[in-house]
């Protein structure tokens, strides 16, 4: 008989697409995907057509269903600071109460996987960040509804694991970013690519000299993959996963006005407690995950998502989208270049 495996937040960014892995695999009956579409688009998963997958449309802490799974995959969760500094009390209970209801709906000896992230390190002292550090996370600020409510979530996991013997894969990442984020995000590159093909002017956050180590999708859900359900891997987490190439804030914003005609960049005062600087350790990473890297450079990502945003979002893919763009004369595969839309 095969598995039966729960994902909260499948609707989401990095959620559909590991509802495209779990859709490969052979040894799973029934998927069920929970998303309340807080953050969620209906759209990432209106490609999958097989009668295992059935969608319940609810908020993962209050979902209830008799039915008990093998697997669990935990991702419901806004991680874009506009939308969990808007509402702090619920992104407390999609990551703390969810993963309560989640760890209920296992059956005994099931897996509960858990998405958490780099924000756990806060403002790092050190770099890069190995899972070892404990970080420098201001417990009252205004990021602390995600910062904390991750911690809290890993905390309880791993407690649970100490005390029932429950099977636990957690895993931190690094700012990851590709096709399917809205365009209303609000992180870095997805308003970089909104900006850039709506009014054309790029936001840029203090000096832009605050780095992060970006992720391009496709990567991350490789290396996810694998941790969560494909290889056979004791290490429970946590784990970091992501790219360790570290790129100013600046440097993306000036590579998308090279690839945008007519695009160009607006200086704004810094945000409080934005982290100056984000590269995970990987050492762990690649004594787990042999032989995985994150292969995709940001140039190439960021092409990548530029064009699905023209192709898909800007053309109406999404309620959510901003006024359409068409594709310049000139565009090619190697080098996307995109006429900006009047707004």
């Amino acid at each position: 008989m095969g598995k039966k495996v729960l994902v909260s937040g499948g609707a989401g960014f990095i959620g559909s697409h590991i509802v495209d892995r779990l859709i490969k695999r052979s040894d799973m009956d029934r998927l069920v995907v929970v998303d309340n579409f807080w953050t969620g688009v209906r759209e990432n998963l209106e490609h999958i057509d097989d009668p295992r997958l059935h969608f319940v449309e609810a908020d993962i802490e209050t979902f209830e269903t008799d039915e008990r799974f093998d697997e669990v995959i935990h991702l419901a969760s806004p991680a874009s600071p506009p939308w969990y500094m808007r509402e702090p009390v619920r992104t407390i209970k999609a990551n703390l109460m969810g993963a309560l209801n989640c760890v209920d709906k296992l059956v005994p000896g099931g897996r509960i996987s858990f998405a958490s992230t780099s924000e756990v390190y806060g403002d790092p002292l050190i770099t890069p960040q190995p899972e070892s550090y404990r970080g420098q996370v201001d417990c009252t600020g205004p990021r602390s509804s995600y910062d904390e409510s991750k911690r809290c979530t890993e905390s309880l996991l791993f407690e649970l694991k100490r005390t029932t013997g429950i099977d636990i894969r957690i895993v931190r990442l690094f700012n990851v970013y590709g096709p399917r984020t809205r365009p209303d995000d609000g992180r870095a590159v997805s308003n970089f690519l909104s900006q850039a093909l709506t009014t054309g002017e790029l936001t840029v956050y203090g000096g832009g000299e605050q780095s992060r180590s970006w992720g391009y999708v496709d990567d991350i859900v490789d290396a996810l993959e694998r941790y969560f359900w494909l290889d056979d891997i004791a290490y429970p987490g946590p784990l970091n996963v992501g790219n360790d190439r570290e790129i100013p804030v600046i440097d993306i914003a000036k590579y998308i006005v090279e690839l945008v005609p007519g695009a160009r960049l607006k200086m704004c005062p810094p945000i409080p407690q934005d982290p100056t600087n984000r590269r995970p350790d990987l050492t762990l990473c690649r004594q787990t995950l042999p032989g995985w890297e994150a292969k995709v450079g940001y140039e190439e990502g960021i092409r990548r998502t530029l064009q699905w945003f023209a192709e898909k979002v800007m053309k109406g893919a999404s309620t959510n989208a901003p006024t359409p763009v068409r594709l310049s004369d000139e565009v090619s595969e190697e080098e996307p270049r995109l006429a900006v839309g009047s707004n």
